[in-house]
């Protein structure tokens, strides 16, 4: 390692710093904000690295690289989320593998992995992912949407519906950042009417990690702050 560098334990720990000054700064409860590692594209070694810091929930974005990690770390106390796109011909490495599902869109892709989740395992943890802003770019339902899709997940056996993710456009500005959190955050609030069990907002990274805790993110999601960013393309 090189003079000035940081290792992963030292990010890890700053990041963890972070999320319990940003619970005190907005009033939240004490570790009210779960942190899932994001370790899209790192290396095994630097999971390992974050277990022995005591982090055992991490995130993947890749379906096959995710099964690939899940196999070799081969731990039964960590707790695998996938928050990445996920295709119809892969519903079920996520439903035998994963333990939360973040990116639930359409209720072809839930109805595949309610019937796909092996019997011995709990049910499957899933949130509905929202496009806040209605970019073309990325997968998510709109508003309007949410109420119709949570009924019909809320209605399949082997899933548990438990709330909503976002991954917003990227803001400059503290207040552009909460503004579609915000939007967010009442759009759980309406739902919880109609669905009382739901209980997690997972939305923040590395960028927007203050302005989501203040928006009430139950699970925030931090890959580049911990593992330090990808390298660039080739």
């Amino acid at each position: 390692m090189n003079a000035g560098e940081t290792t992963i334990e030292q990010r890890l720990e700053t990041t963890r710093d972070e999320i319990r000054a940003a619970e005190r700064e907005f009033g939240r409860e004490p570790n009210s904000v779960q942190l899932i590692a994001v370790s899209k594209t790192k290396p095994v070694d630097d999971i390992h690295a974050a277990i022995a810091c005591g982090q055992r929930d991490f995130g993947e974005n890749y379906l096959d690289e995710a099964v690939a990690k899940v196999k070799e770390v081969n731990n039964p106390e960590l707790i695998w989320h996938f928050i990445g796109s996920i295709q119809s011909n892969k519903t079920k490495l996520a439903a035998a593998h994963c333990d939360w599902v973040h990116c639930i869109d359409r209720e072809k892709i839930a109805r595949r992995m309610s019937d796909q989740r092996p019997e011995h395992l709990h049910q499957l943890n899933v949130c509905i992912q929202i496009n806040i802003d209605n970019e073309d770019s990325k997968a998510g339902i709109t508003l309007d949407e949410i109420e119709p899709l949570a009924d019909k997940i809320a209605a399949l056996p082997r899933l548990s519906l438990r709330g909503l993710m976002v991954i917003p456009r990227p803001a400059e500005t503290f207040d552009a950042q909460r503004a579609p959190l915000a939007r967010t955050r009442e759009a759980f609030e309406r739902l919880r009417t109609s669905h009382p069990q739901i209980d997690t907002l997972s939305m923040g990274m590395s960028a927007d990690l203050r302005a989501a805790v203040a928006e009430g993110a139950t699970m925030v999601r931090i890959g580049t702050a911990i593992f330090g960013a990808r390298p660039p393309k080739p």
